[in-house]
């Protein structure tokens, strides 16, 4: 039996499209009981009756908005519950627009989605799975996480929408270092462009109508989940779906120890030169 074939409760946020839709229906075909989260009410209802006609019985629904403290807390207190052992933090706005145009308010948020309600729900979940002697938290984050300083065009302008990623990114990375020996799996998942209705708006208010794809495709969601499942299987904390090369991770973690060897008690070189 795989992680996610076990027979317990996945809470995933952001059900009512793309990637969120796709874990939903992957993990309920693994006969797991579901609790989806989302703003709009009537995705989430035809989401679950598309599940139950399927034969799936044990799916609940809970219409609540992340950045609102409020529902918040009451979808923490849902996945503090003895039942939930795979939380899929999945929701996620992205703000886009030049950073010193794009709306304040939408700004905040993108943080309160992507950054706050992430670790809260993650710190709801994780205390009970230990206890419990079993359980994974998924993160999805985005290959934005490491597009610092790229410009847009082609890329969007993204510096909070990144930088809540990157934070998803490191975040998981660390508690997954932290919870190492634990029966407790973290990971994080950083797809590319993918398939789904997410270019479709900013995020200030949810996509209207049924579910669409935006016009500049990329990789269907359910390869990302595909990807993501088997890599919380053999472990992997950092999945990227579309990397052929595994080794690039490692690498990645190889070229942050350089950096970090700048925590010597000197001050570098270049940096006395021209000093009074």
């Amino acid at each position: 039996m795989t992680s996610h074939d076990a027979p317990g409760t996945a809470l995933v946020t952001g059900a009512s499209s793309g990637i969120g839709w796709e874990y939903a229906t992957r993990l309920a075909g693994c006969g797991r009981r579901l609790v989806l989260v989302a703003r709009r009410a009537e995705r989430l209802e035809a989401l679950a009756r598309e599940l139950r006609e399927d034969g799936m019985t044990g799916v609940e629904t809970l219409v609540a908005d992340l950045a609102h403290p409020d529902d918040l807390a009451r979808v923490a207190e849902r996945v503090s519950g003895d039942d939930v052992d795979l939380l899929v933090n999945n929701a996620g706005i992205n703000g886009y627009g030049p950073f010193a145009e794009v709306d304040a308010g939408l700004l905040d948020k993108v943080l309160r989605v992507n950054v706050v309600a992430l670790t809260a729900l993650t710190r709801a979940a994780v205390p009970g799975m230990l206890a419990r002697g079993r359980g994974a938290v998924i993160n999805v984050a985005s290959l934005l996480a490491f597009a610092g300083d790229l410009p847009p065009d082609p890329l969007p302008h993204r510096a909070v929408y990144a930088g809540s990623k990157g934070y998803a990114v490191t975040f998981t990375r660390t508690l997954a270092a932290e919870l190492a020996g634990t029966p407790v799996r973290l990971q994080v998942v950083c797809p590319g462009l993918t398939a789904t209705e997410f270019h479709l708006g900013a995020g200030a208010t949810p996509v209207s109508g049924e579910r669409r794809t935006h016009d500049d495709g990329g990789m269907p969601p359910q390869d990302v989940v595909t990807a993501s499942l088997a890599a919380l299987d053999t472990g992997e904390v950092v999945c990227v779906p579309g990397l052929t090369d595994p080794d690039a991770v490692s690498r990645l973690a190889s070229a942050e120890l350089e950096v970090r060897r700048g925590s010597g008690g000197r001050v570098a070189g270049r940096y006395r030169r021209g000093a009074a």
